[in-house]
């Protein structure tokens, strides 16, 4: 696979936590339903990431992932426009995270920014094991086993790019110098053609000599438009470019998404554990009850006190799911009292009703006919796999350990 061919592949996962809410939709799902048209995209629940920290309770994990697979093929993920598998189904992941181990030293994993995070926030749970050391390294493997060129990931987590990134570069370095690597890129250069051989030529000197960094994105551009030499050749033109060897692992690219404007019933971030959620197949009634259970501005006693919006959780809300025309009457009903509490929630209530409705009618179609979702995973395990085995044939070559296969 080309690193060309990796720009148009994306891949990320989600750790099963069971039915997913409003927060996963808005801050998640909707990004996915788009990607999965624009991109190939493998989508992946994350059942060995939850060992990390639930190694000593697993009996909840299969529930979990079953009710968020449903909750994603509700939501519109589609089988049919994007892989969807089970991570600890595609051994292969494994397979590469024990062999970029091998490399990769520990103190990468020690400054991973969430490494510490993490065992702050969960001090009641045992997290002093290799697994939730190396969790980061195992993220790397599930991006480099599918040569992905973009993960989707908030602001937060683009540090865990950035590591699988560094990971990807050192493999190359210390592999992607096979025997011959300069002879063989000089003749792959030539069958470009004199003309394409001679500017690439003159940009890669350009770079290696001078660091002219837009010769190496012309240089780059260069090579994609090349129609008349092999893949292998054409990585490892993309390595000699840079002075390194071929590129085996390509390095990703995050692509940021905007932050998640999902407030919780509380009126902080929505989550699980907060207790501040509306599940995707919260009922009508539950939904209604729950909102209308929400803290407004403490300053309205009663239903005559004025109150201000923008303190407001629910007002919040107003902003994900009505227009501005209904911000005004609330702000202006607000300021004068002239609506209650009550009022005010009924249109965020309906508009999430109308949300989640299409939603949960395709969630009860999937939980009637479990049969389907198995067709749509065991699909996708094949293509993932079938995609999985191509990168480790090249990085089982690369480390001498094919053994003539």
């Amino acid at each position: 696979m080309s690193s060309v061919e990796s720009q148009r592949r994306v891949v990320s996962g989600m750790r099963p936590t069971g039915r997913l809410h409003l927060g996963h939709y808005h801050g998640v799902l909707k990004n996915w339903v788009k990607l999965q048209h624009e991109y190939e995209c493998f989508f992946f629940a994350a059942d060995w990431h939850a060992l990390t920290t639930h190694y000593e309770n697993p009996q909840g994990i299969e529930q979990a992932v079953w009710d968020m697979l449903i909750d994603w093929l509700a939501a519109g993920v589609s089988g049919g426009s994007a892989t969807l598998f089970i991570q600890s189904q595609v051994p292969e992941h494994a397979e590469l995270h024990l062999l970029l181990s091998m490399v990769t030293p520990v103190s990468w994993l020690e400054r991973v920014p969430t490494y510490k995070d993490q065992q702050e926030k969960l001090k009641d749970m045992d997290l002093a094991t290799y697994g939730f050391l190396g969790y980061p390294l195992l993220q790397s493997a599930d991006i480099l086993i599918y040569r992905a060129g973009l993960v989707p990931v908030g602001a937060d987590q683009v540090a865990h790019v950035e590591i699988t990134r560094e990971v990807a570069r050192r493999f190359n370095h210390l592999y992607g110098k096979e025997i011959g690597f300069e002879d063989k890129a000089e003749a792959a250069m030539h069958k470009m053609g004199k003309k394409a051989a001679k500017m690439y030529a003159n940009l890669r000197r350009a770079y290696q000599e001078q660091g002219d960094a837009e010769a190496l994105e012309t240089a780059r551009a260069l090579l994609k438009e090349q129609q008349n030499i092999t893949l292998g050749d054409k990585e490892r033109l993309f390595g000699y470019l840079e002075g390194g060897g071929k590129v085996i692992l390509p390095e990703p690219q995050a692509l940021l998404t905007p932050d998640s404007k999902m407030p919780g019933l509380d009126g902080q971030k929505m989550s699980k554990s907060y207790g501040n959620t509306i599940t995707l197949r919260d009922t009508t009634d539950e939904v209604s009850e729950k909102v209308r259970r929400m803290p407004t501005d403490p300053a309205r006693v009663r239903r005559t006190d004025p109150g201000e919006p923008e303190i407001c959780p629910v007002f919040q809300l107003h902003k994900v799911y009505t227009d501005e025309a209904t911000h005004d009457w609330v702000k202006q009903g607000c300021r004068t009292a002239g609506i209650g509490c009550l009022d005010c929630k009924k249109p965020v209530i309906d508009a999430i009703a109308a949300e989640l409705a299409p939603m949960q009618q395709r969630a009860r179609e999937y939980e009637a006919n479990p049969d389907a979702v198995h067709v749509i995973l065991n699909e996708g395990t094949e293509r993932a796999r079938d995609a999985a085995r191509d990168t480790l044939i090249e990085v089982r070559q690369a480390m001498g350990l094919q053994y003539g296969r």
